[in-house]
């Protein structure tokens, strides 16, 4: 009879699972597929001063052409470096002490290099943004005081938006980032500094609450264990706060993406912001269709940054509770 009911169960749990699976991949597909209905019947109807407003085909179709443009671009540097080699080889051959310049490709960054760009500046600016904001919040979380002075800045300086930051960062790194060899452009130090401005808030805030919240029992061990300050921090604080704390990586990240594509279309750094700004000044029929395109780009990157973020908090989170949904 045990047997019989431990087979009864398993099966109800294995028609469960079943059954979760399948809502779990058939509604999300149901959701992308009237999203791309509405959008395939609603957009002839939006006319607009470069025409009908692009269908998801004709969106679609732009993937193949940037793609095409990425690949002439590669053999264009691949035929400069072999041009330049055989340049080269020739001088030496006549005149083993020639001197020969070794030059890199200059062609223009095609769609993919500047998905590089952004990413790269924008991993950037978090990361110093979180070298700043988890300190910070690990001290005002521990002192009560210390939350009471910052607070008030942290409250006053949260809500302003990246294009009240972008004039004052640019103004600043033009006048203290002189150099007549830079290492980095001003336009990526710009992007940068405002990606970290308007960022770093939410980091800083959940850790302080999270620090802040450690249980007392928790707490009442580390006293009576007496562990010094900073084992204290490493041992009880920082384990217990951890699933705020990523909570607040994660939407600092999330802002991190918006501001960037913002910033870099005012400050000019060569990525995805400024690949939808050229575009709209550009103005050709195929303008609209690569806009959207970059849309849905930019979202996938910024819903893959927020998966990753919660996959490393699946790796280091002590209690595993944290799952990727």
């Amino acid at each position: 009879m045990s047997n019989k009911l431990a087979t009864l169960k398993f099966e109800q749990l294995k028609e469960i699972k079943w059954r979760e699976l399948i809502i779990g991949v058939s509604m999300p597909m149901i959701g992308l597929l009237v999203f791309l209905a509405l959008w395939h019947s609603v957009a002839p109807n939006i006319k607009t001063s470069l025409g009908e407003f692009p269908q998801p085909k004709q969106v679609f179709a732009q993937w193949g052409n940037l793609v095409d443009e990425y690949q002439s671009e590669q053999d264009r540097a691949t035929q400069f470096y072999e041009r330049q080699e055989k340049r080269n080889a020739e001088l030496l051959a006549k005149d083993p002490a020639a001197k020969v310049d070794t030059r890199e490709f200059s062609g223009r960054p095609t769609f993919f290099d500047k998905i590089k760009t952004s990413l790269i500046t924008v991993l950037s600016g978090f990361l110093v943004a979180t070298i700043i904001a988890i300190p910070i919040g690990i001290m005002i979380g521990l002192s009560q005081t210390l939350y009471s002075a910052i607070n008030p800045l942290i409250q006053l300086f949260k809500p302003v938006s990246p294009l009240a930051w972008l004039p004052l960062v640019t103004i600043v790194v033009s006048a203290v980032y002189v150099s007549d060899s830079p290492a980095f452009s001003k336009s990526y130090i710009i992007s940068l500094f405002t990606v970290s401005l308007c960022s770093l808030w939410p980091t800083m805030i959940n850790t302080a609450v999270g620090v802040a919240g450690v249980s007392k029992d928790l707490i009442n061990v580390s006293r009576v264990l007496r562990l010094g300050w900073f084992t204290h921090v490493v041992k009880i604080v920082l384990p217990s706060a951890i699933p705020m704390m990523f909570t607040g990586l994660r939407i600092s990240l999330g802002i991190a993406w918006m501001v960037l594509i913002a910033a870099e279309m005012l400050s000019q750094n060569p990525g995805l912001g400024k690949f939808v700004w050229d575009e709209f000044q550009n103005g050709s029929s195929e303008s609209l269709s690569r806009i959207c395109l970059a849309i849905l780009v930019i979202g996938l990157i910024g819903f893959l940054l927020d998966r990753a973020i919660l996959m490393l908090q699946t790796y280091v989170n002590w209690d595993k509770s944290a799952v990727v949904r």
